[in-house]
């Protein structure tokens, strides 16, 4: 079987590497022979001789270890930051406690999205970010922009973020940590693991239990490596990953949200918190709520389609023979052994189950819609 990977405009960039930026574990995939490729102004792996099959089968059978040292990576420190970070997205930030993570939207005047991000409250006037690494420097000023005099947003490049996940990672980890397994879902703690300090999080973008491991770059590969040294554990790369977070149902920003995309369209209403519903002090309160009240316009949707052949990103969506949207990712699931995808609709979208089709050059391949997430989730309690 043969994997076409869908990262959109990433491994499209015409850039020489010189212009490129190196993750601090550059130099291990080129050791392991990863095959590296442009992704978000930085060198990645795309996969290993493995293969993009074997790297998803170790993901959803075992444990397989990430690089995503490319995301942004920042603290928010000082009193009153998660108020002033709470007025650029629609998520209760205020509510979060300490030792807990939160998935949140920066939001555009219009409604769209202009990034999500992951936000956790180490202590009650510090919050650790992590953002897109396409996004970052822009995340980053708009942030500080909106920052009065006292907190402050100090980004960390020098750290790199590891991602183990998998339905064994937990039982690894606990063979050289103390203290991480017993993190709940989007719980986050600070600790050691074999002797290295980290920032750990319970979760993850690949629909499996396991963790994001924030940890100095300068410590970066002997933490990969001890990691890699645990039975069956193999290194995985972007297309294992892109496969992964497409059947759990998972947004790339950039590509199916963008700051043309609201909240409600997404169907990431459920990042809208009761209070803020109420406060609307966010921007794009106002087109946002009134697409709660009436509906959105158009709907993201997951589609099954039959036969072998997948379609990509761009594709067409036709029901009854009428153009309807178009997919904004698409490809084979390995775990379905079907081709999958997911885009926009108008509303009223189709119900679950409906037939439809897909326009691949010119031919309609027949699908269907099914229910997000293609694999059910499985993370921790």
């Amino acid at each position: 079987m043969r994997l076409v990977v869908d990262l959109g405009a990433g491994l499209g960039m015409e850039s020489s590497s010189a212009e490129l930026a190196l993750s601090p574990l550059d130099g291990l995939h080129r050791a392991l022979g990863a095959r590296m490729v442009p992704f978000a102004g930085y060198v990645m792996p795309l996969s290993y001789p493995s293969g993009i099959l074997a790297e998803h089968r170790a993901c959803r059978t075992h444990a397989a270890l990430f690089d995503v040292s490319h995301m942004g990576q920042a603290e928010l420190l000082g009193v009153g930051g998660d108020a002033a970070l709470e007025h650029l997205v629609p998520g209760d930030l205020l509510g979060l406690k300490r030792g807990r993570q939160r998935y949140t939207l920066l939001t555009g005047h219009a409604g769209g999205i202009l990034d999500d991000l992951m936000v956790a409250r180490l202590a009650p006037e510090r919050l650790f970010l992590v953002v897109n690494a396409a996004n970052k420097v822009a995340d980053f000023a708009r942030i500080t922009a909106h920052l009065s005099h006292g907190p402050h947003l100090v980004p960390r490049p020098d750290r790199a973020l590891l991602a183990f996940q998998g339905p064994r990672a937990a039982g690894l980890l606990g063979e050289i940590s103390q203290g991480f397994t017993a993190l709940p879902f989007m719980g986050v703690a600070e600790g050691e693991i074999a002797g290295i300090n980290c920032l750990v999080s319970r979760s993850g973008y690949t629909g499996e239990d396991g963790f994001e491991i924030s940890v100095a770059g300068a410590e970066a590969e002997a933490l990969a490596r001890r990691l890699l040294a645990l039975p069956g554990v193999v290194p995985a790369g972007l297309g294992a990953r892109d496969v992964l977070r497409l059947e759990a149902g998972l947004c790339l920003h950039g590509q199916d949200i963008d700051a043309t995309t609201t909240p409600v369209e997404a169907d990431l209403a459920w990042t809208i918190a009761k209070r803020r519903r109420a406060t609307a002090d966010f921007p794009g309160a106002r087109p946002i709520l009134e697409a709660l009240g009436a509906g959105p316009a158009r709907l993201r949707i997951g589609l099954r389609l039959e036969g072998r052949a997948p379609a990509r990103a761009g594709a067409p969506i036709i029901a009854a023979g009428e153009d309807i949207g178009h997919l904004t990712s698409g490809g084979f699931s390995p775990s379905l052994n079907a081709p999958i995808g997911m885009g926009y609709v108008v509303t009223p979208a189709p119900e679950p189950g409906a037939r439809l089709a897909v326009r691949v050059r010119g031919q309609d391949l027949p699908a269907h819609r099914v229910t997000l997430p293609f694999i059910p989730h499985r993370y921790a309690n």
